[in-house]
């Protein structure tokens, strides 16, 4: 597979984190696995019609999905002549975008777009990140993004924050953060913080020296133990630390 990432223009960067293609280059059909980071997405098939979602939707030529956020992995099966351009915005940025139904109505789906939202597969092939550009900076209907201070203070802590004590800093109740996590995001206050901790966990077992324990990077990371970080990880990945 060939894929590649590209920066928005900087006016995007508070509601965007990077536009993505991905080109299939196997004879092969082979299995792209997704791991989950708190995020919506918006992508166009520009190839055969591709599977994802462990096989369960279709996603045909010309036609916009958007990818609710995950709180497991997903797998999609990628041929020689796959095709797909894709947006991964921020947390809690799709408001900014689209009008549409709470996210939680999209967790952990692929969801075909109406008309209106989609990509015009016309004016998308010339120069595609250059029409993403275009397109959502024409269409930004607020500055403002809903949670901003919470998810920083999720992402200062690495994940690593209680949320009673993540409702109290904002001035909030727990109820009313689940409700607007739900509403903005698609997951609770609690599924995406473990998920930025899942996320450091990768990053430290990345980055790691082959001598250090897992041990040591759980109780580094906010874990019980490493059974704790272990089982996580396979909930999160279908993998176990060895193979990642």
């Amino acid at each position: 597979m060939e894929y590649k990432i590209i920066n928005p223009y900087k006016d995007l960067n508070p509601f965007i984190h990077f536009y993505w293609e991905l080109k299939g280059n196997e004879a092969e059909p082979q299995r792209e696995r997704v791991f989950p980071d708190g995020c919506a997405g918006i992508l166009i098939n520009l190839g055969d019609t591709c599977l994802t979602d462990n096989g369960s939707v279709s996603m045909e030529f010309g036609k916009t999905y958007i990818v609710g956020a995950m709180n497991s992995f997903k797998d999609s099966f990628i041929n020689i002549n796959t095709h797909l351009l894709g947006v991964c915005l921020k947390p809690a940025t799709f408001a900014n975008f689209y009008n549409y139904a709470d996210q939680n109505e999209l967790t952990n789906d692929t969801v075909e777009f109406e008309k209106h939202n989609s990509f015009d597969i016309d004016k998308i092939v010339g120069n595609p990140f250059r029409y993403f550009d275009h397109f959502y900076s024409e269409r930004v209907k607020s500055q403002h993004i809903q949670l901003q201070p919470v998810i920083n203070d999720i992402h200062l802590t690495n994940g690593q924050i209680s949320i009673s004590e993540l409702s109290k800093k904002n001035f909030t109740t727990v109820r009313q953060l689940e409700r607007n996590f739900k509403k903005y995001i698609g997951l609770t206050p609690k599924e995406y913080s473990n998920i930025i901790r899942f996320q450091n966990a990768l990053r430290v077992i990345k980055n790691s020296k082959q001598d250090r324990s897992l041990l040591d990077i759980a109780f580094e990371c906010g874990y019980y133990d490493h059974s704790h970080l272990s089982n996580e990880i396979r909930r999160n990945t279908g993998l176990w630390p060895s193979h990642l």
